[in-house]
C-alpha cells in the first residue's frame, strides 16, 4: 500500500502524520517543542530543534506504522505562519533563533510605520501592519544581529518562514521556495501580482536576494536528501496551516467556512478567485494555488485559544490535563459572572490592540476554578463570535454553518457553547486534523494519488452540534463580555 506523510509543524509540536488511501490516520508522532522567552513580549524558538523534532516525529510515524519509507507517495507540508528563520547559505546554521508569530518585539516600530503606510500596506497585502506577520522581524534581526544586514547584501543569508526551512534542510539546501499562501503572510509580497514587492521590500528595507522561490500549493518541488530516509521522496505540496485547514475541510466554494482551534483561533472564508478586501479590520490573504487557480480568502485571527487552555495547565496550575476542562465546564451551571479577557498575547481583529493584556473579571469568594476554567472556554467562543459577525459584514452571505477543527474542537462543550452563541449548526468532522489532512490532499493531488473526486468521497463528519435552548443565555453573557473588552480598550 502506499500513504502520504504530512508534516504538522505548529508553534507548541512538531507533528507527523500518515494518511491512507481512504484518508484514515494510520499513525501519527507528535514532539512539543521548547519556547524560548527572552524577556516579556520576546517569542522564539530553536531551528535546528524545529527540524530534529520534525525528522524525529516523521520516523517514528512510520516506524509506527509498520511501514517503508518507499511506501511514502509524498511530503505535504504545513506549518506555523509568519514565524521566521534566517541562515548561512554557505553553512545552513542559522545566525539567531527563529522568531515566532506571537513575538511582539517591533511593536513601536509597526505603530510608526502606520502613521504613513497603512493603506499601501494593506493594499498590496490585505494585511494590517502589525507585530504579527514577519517583515518587521525580518528587519529587525537584519539590524540587531552583528554583521547580518552587510552579509545579506552581499546575498550570504537566506530568509524563510518555517516551510522554507524545512525545505532547505530537507533537501540539503538545493531548494529554497515557500508557496503562495506561506508569502502572503510576510507583508512584502503583492497578492495582486503574487510577487515580492519591491516597494514592500524597499519600504522594510530587506534585500530580495534573501527571499525563496514562490511556488504553487500543490506540485512536486523535488525530493528529500537520500540520507534523511533511505531514499527519496518527493516533497508535494505547502501550505501555511490555515489555508491548509481550510482545504482540509474542503471549503473550496466561495463562502465556505472553517475555523481552527489551536494555540490560536483562526476564522477563513473563501472568496474566491479575487481577493476581497475588509471593510471591517480582517486580513485578506491567499488561500492555495492549484496549478495556475488562484483561491483567496478573508481571516480573522485570535492569537489566543487553545493558549488560553495551557495557560491554565502550565502557568496558573488549574488543570492536569488539557482534557479535565470539558468535565470542569460542565460541572457548573454557569460561569457566575466570571468572565476571562483572553487576550494574553495582544488582541487581534477587529480591535488589533498588540500591547492589551489579558483578565479575568467577577471573581468572588464563591468563585471555584471550574468557574473559571468554563469562563476561559467561553472566552475562546465569544472571540470567535467576533469574528463571525465581521465575516458577515464583508462578505454578504449567509452562514448557515461553520466547520471546526483542531484540538480544542475536541471539547464537547466549547463547541455545543458555540453553536448555541452562533445560533447555527457546528461540524466537526471524522478527522479533526485539519490542516495536516488539508495538506496531505493537495499532496495527494499533485502526487495523483487522489482524485477530488475521490477526497470529496472520503471526507466524514464525526458530530454536529445544533443550538440548544441555552442560545439567548449564551448570547446574554456575550454582549456583557464585549462591554469588559471595550473598558478595556478605552
Amino acid at each position: 500500500m502506499q500513504y502520504i506523510l504530512t508534516f504538522d509543524q505548529g508553534t507548541s509540536s512538531s507533528r507527523s502524520i500518515i494518511f491512507d488511501k481512504k484518508a484514515k490516520i494510520v499513525s501519527m508522532a507528535q514532539q512539543e517543542n521548547l519556547q524560548i522567552y527572552p524577556s516579556k513580549n520576546l517569542v522564539e524558538q530553536d531551528p535546528e530543534e524545529i527540524f530534529k523534532s520534525q525528522i524525529d516525529t516523521a520516523k517514528k510515524a512510520i516506524f509506527v506504522a509498520k511501514i517503508g519509507a518507499a511506501d511514502i507517495v509524498g511530503i505535504g507540508i504545513t506549518n506555523q505562519r509568519e514565524s521566521i528563520i534566517i541562515w548561512d547559505k554557505a553553512t545552513g546554521n542559522p545566525i539567531y533563533n527563529a522568531i515566532i508569530w506571537q513575538d511582539k518585539r517591533t511593536r513601536k516600530y509597526c505603530k510608526e510605520l502606520r502613521k504613513a503606510h497603512s493603506d499601501v500596506v494593506r493594499n498590496k497585502t490585505g494585511l494590517f501592519i502589525d507585530p504579527y506577520f514577519s517583515a518587521t522581524k525580518i528587519r529587525w534581526i537584519l539590524d540587531n544581529v552583528d554583521g547580518a544586514r552587510e552579509r545579506a547584501e552581499r546575498g550570504e543569508l537566506l530568509f524563510g518562514t518555517i516551510d522554507t526551512w524545512l525545505v532547505w534542510k530537507l533537501t540539503k539546501g538545493r531548494l529554497h521556495i515557500t508557496d503562495v499562501s506561506n508569502a502572503s503572510r510576510t507583508m512584502v509580497f503583492n497578492i495582486n501580482s503574487l510577487q515580492w514587492d519591491n516597494d514592500l521590500l524597499k519600504l522594510f528595507n530587506i534585500p530580495k536576494n534573501m527571499l525563496p522561490e514562490i511556488k504553487s500549493s500543490s506540485e512536486i518541488y523535488g525530493v528529500t536528501d537520500k540520507e534523511i530516509f533511505g531514499i527519496e521522496i518527493s516533497i508535494a505540496a505547502i501550505a501555511g496551516d490555515q489555508q491548509a485547514a481550510l482545504f482540509g475541510q474542503l471549503a473550496i466554494e466561495k463562502g465556505m467556512m472553517k475555523n481552527t482551534f489551536g494555540t490560536g483561533c483562526f476564522m477563513l472564508m473563501n472568496t474566491g478567485n479575487k481577493p476581497h478586501f475588509s471593510n471591517n479590520r480582517l486580513l485578506t490573504t491567499v488561500a492555495w494555488k492549484i496549478d495556475e487557480k488562484t483561491t483567496y480568502a478573508l481571516e480573522g485571527n485570535v492569537f489566543i485559544a487553545g493558549a488560553a487552555i495551557k495557560w491554565l495547565r502550565d502557568k496558573v496550575n488549574m488543570i492536569d490535563s488539557t482534557l479535565e476542562t470539558e468535565t470542569l465546564a460542565k460541572s457548573v451551571s454557569d460561569s457566575s459572572q466570571v468572565f476571562v479577557i483572553p487576550t494574553l498575547s495582544g488582541l487581534g481583529a477587529p480591535y488589533w490592540k498588540s500591547k492589551m493584556n489579558g483578565a479575568i473579571f467577577g471573581l468572588t469568594l464563591n468563585t471555584t476554578k471550574a468557574h473559571i476554567v468554563r469562563a476561559t472556554l467561553e472566552s475562546i467562543a465569544f472571540r470567535s463570535k467576533d469574528i463571525i459577525k465581521l465575516m458577515k459584514k464583508d462578505s454578504m452571505l449567509k452562514i448557515t454553518s461553520l466547520s471546526v477543527d483542531g484540538g480544542a474542537s475536541a471539547n464537547n462543550f466549547l463547541m455545543q457553547f458555540l453553536s448555541d452563541l452562533l445560533n447555527i449548526p457546528v461540524k466537526r468532522p471524522e478527522v479533526v486534523e485539519t490542516t495536516a489532512l488539508g495538506v496531505a490532499y493537495l499532496a495527494g493531488l499533485s502526487t495523483k494519488f487522489w482524485t477530488m473526486k475521490e477526497i470529496k468521497e472520503n471526507h466524514q463528519q464525526n458530530m454536529i452540534f445544533f443550538p440548544s435552548e441555552n442560545s439567548a443565555i449564551a448570547n446574554k453573557s456575550y454582549r456583557k463580555w464585549k462591554k469588559l473588552v471595550k473598558k478595556m480598550i478605552q
